[in-house]
């Protein structure tokens, strides 16, 4: 994960903004798949685009 995003979600959970932690899981999601599974793996799994 990267370091911005660790400190954004960092500041979040510390200051209870479930509506950021939010953004930010869906974020990392989407990441996670676009860098890490196969370009036809990613369609098939859980992504923000429902």
């Amino acid at each position: 994960m990267p370091q911005w995003l660790c400190n954004q979600l960092r500041r979040a959970f510390l200051g209870k903004n479930r509506k950021q932690i939010r953004l930010l899981n869906d974020c990392w999601f989407f990441y996670h798949n676009r860098i890490y599974k196969l370009p036809g793996e990613a369609e098939k799994s859980n992504s923000i685009w429902r």
